[in-house]
């Protein structure tokens, strides 16, 4: 179907004054633009185009005789000179138009409209699983012969391929019930193998479903759309907060553990309730940085970064180690507990992941004392014998301040974020590759201070972003206002590339998720060389365009953002590291 043109239709209008059904029949299809149409009723057929100095053009096929609550497969072959109609492949209808076919349609600004006109009056009614449209070849030698004439399938949507269907039971339909012809509307009820076939419409979801005989399948469902952001809740914290780590337990609820600065009130485990998140537990900790939530089979750990930093305030000289902690979930006392120490330098992140069923932990030991800033960082393998975590492998890094883990296809993959190497802070960043039991070089990537790697897929699409810090060479001035950079994996060069630059003030974190079909990305912002009140910016997938800003978010210090969900409603929580408090925003969508 074309635009509308109301100023020909008021021309034709006049005239054809001497002709009302004519006019009357023009003006319905001028303003209903159709460029190419099928218009299809019980015992016949019509294709309808823009033919002859655009006048449009009738092609019918009478008798064809479709029975009502049947499958029927039908095949029109357009040519320049010739048409044909074939009926669940029985013996075609053929003939030669008195008026040739146009070689060429003007279909610039037209849009398809399956099972109407764009209009309300002369709605398809039924059911349909296939519409195929087959340049320069005529589909029915590909259909026919077929066993099942009435069901001949050439490209059905894999949604569509187990869904029952009625056949004929001695050439007669029983009706009785009318399941898969007429939608149930209102509350759901169980699927079950009596409703097999059964459509269902939900009016509060606005979604259509159908009944596998054993759970709705969605069909068709309006999807969230984000609306705007709306402040939810402003929570007070015992001191700064450098990171947030949102987790479920089970028979508990959602989760947060929130990395305090300060050694002297520890860190805080959060509850989600209804009046947002509630303090549940305590944790002893030092100079927390992150925090990471893990399973091993049923069973929930927390492990945290510790600093040292709050207990060793001398600049002339700090610890050459500290000890960072995995705490277990204790199912009886409702709590977690200490588990293992683990010997870490100023550790910035942990990242835990499974390969071949084994558990993994990735340690980020950003600096050994003062100066020295390119060391080992850990990957730590589960031992199941033992029940500890123990050395598997070490990995040269540079004031390392992130892990982040991704699988793609049958690859494992640990990206490394580099901040400082004691002189620059232009270092490489280290994708490795999971290879004979160990991690390997796979691509180096160019960045500066870089805080944090996001990994997330769009569709087929594999992509990395990376939050740089600042620019910083020597002596010289440091440079927050810089890019950060989002790389596509390229599958057939086997590499990372950029994919677009976005402006930033020394970031310190992105954060992806999905609302419906439409996916964003959040980074934290926090510091301009001059204030740390700044604007975290909320980026919407556009598809060609990358990521377009939307939504700008007042932050003080912004840290760590996390995505979450709660009773079908979605929420941002900010930590702040240099205020104590975080916030947390809701997702209003429509």
């Amino acid at each position: 179907m074309g635009p509308s043109n109301l100023e020909t239709v008021a021309l034709e209008e006049k005239e054809d004054e001497q002709s009302p059904r004519k006019k009357e029949t023009k003006r319905d299809e001028k303003h209903a633009g159709i460029i190419l149409g099928l218009k299809l009723s019980q015992n016949s057929l019509h294709f309808v185009f823009n033919g002859h100095r655009k006048a449009t053009e009738h092609w019918s096929f009478q008798g064809i005789r479709l029975t009502p609550n049947q499958w029927h497969t039908l095949v029109l072959v357009v040519g320049v000179h010739r048409r044909k109609l074939t009926v669940d492949c029985n013996p075609p209808l053929e003939s030669v138009p008195s008026r040739a076919f146009p070689s060429d349609l003007n279909i610039q600004a037209s849009r398809f409209h399956i099972g109407s006109r764009g209009r309300w009056k002369g709605l398809f009614s039924g059911l349909m699983r296939q519409l195929v449209l087959v340049p320069n070849s005529d589909a029915s030698n590909q259909l026919c012969p077929s066993s099942d004439p009435r069901l001949a399938a050439l490209s059905v949507p894999p949604l569509l391929l187990d869904l029952p269907v009625r056949r004929r039971q001695n050439e007669r339909h029983d009706t009785s019930s009318g399941a898969a012809g007429r939608p149930s509307v209102g509350a759901e009820r169980p699927c079950s193998e009596l409703l097999r076939g059964q459509l269902w419409f939900n009016p509060l979801k606005k979604g259509l479903y159908v009944c596998d005989g054993s759970a709705w399948i969605t069909v068709l469902e309006d999807h969230k759309r984000l609306d705007y952001v709306l402040e939810q809740q402003v929570l007070a914290t015992s001191s700064e907060t450098h990171d947030v780590e949102v987790f479920q337990i089970q028979d508990i609820g959602l989760m947060a553990a929130m990395a305090h600065r300060s050694s002297a009130s520890g860190s805080a485990v959060y509850l989600w309730t209804n009046l947002g998140f509630r303090l549940y537990q305590n944790i002893s900790t030092n100079g927390a940085l992150s925090w990471k939530h893990f399973q091993i089979g049923k069973k929930a750990y927390l492990v945290v970064s510790n600093s040292g930093t709050e207990t060793n305030k001398s600049v002339d000289k700090q610890p050459e180690s500290d000890f960072s902690v995995i705490y277990k979930w204790s199912k009886r006392r409702k709590r977690f507990v200490r588990f293992q120490t683990l010997q870490t330098y100023c550790a910035r992140d942990w990242e835990a992941f499974d390969i071949n069923e084994q558990t993994y932990l990735a340690v980020a030991n950003h600096r050994m004392g003062n100066n020295n800033h390119t060391i080992n960082s850990v990957i730590y393998k589960w031992n199941r014998s033992t029940k500890s975590f123990e050395v598997h492998q070490t990995l040269i890094t540079s004031g390392a301040y992130d892990w982040e883990f991704f699988k793609v296809g049958p690859y494992h993959f640990l990206v490394v974020a580099n901040a400082f190497d004691g002189v620059t802070t232009s270092l490489d960043s280290v994708i490795y590759v999971w290879i004979d039991g160990k991690f390997q070089v796979f691509q180096t990537i160019k960045t500066f201070c870089a805080t944090d790697w996001e990994m997330f897929q769009i569709g087929s699409r594999v992509f990395l972003v990376v939050a740089n810090g600042h620019r910083l060479q020597g002596n010289g001035p440091s440079q927050y206002t810089i890019n950060s950079t989002i790389y596509e994996l390229d599958m057939s060069g086997r590499m990372f590339v950029r994919f677009q630059d976005i402006v930033t003030y020394s970031a310190v974190d992105w954060e992806f998720f999905s609302l419906g079909e439409e996916y964003f990305l959040v980074v934290a912002n926090s510091y301009n060389g001059e204030s740390y009140s700044l604007n975290s910016i909320l980026y919407r997938w556009q598809g060609y365009e990358g990521f377009v800003p939307v939504h700008w978010l007042p932050t003080i210090g912004c840290s760590d953002w996390e995505f979450f969900s709660s009773n079908g409603e979605s929420f941002l929580i900010y930590s702040s590291a240099k205020a104590p408090f975080s916030k947390v925003f809701k997702l209003k969508t429509y």
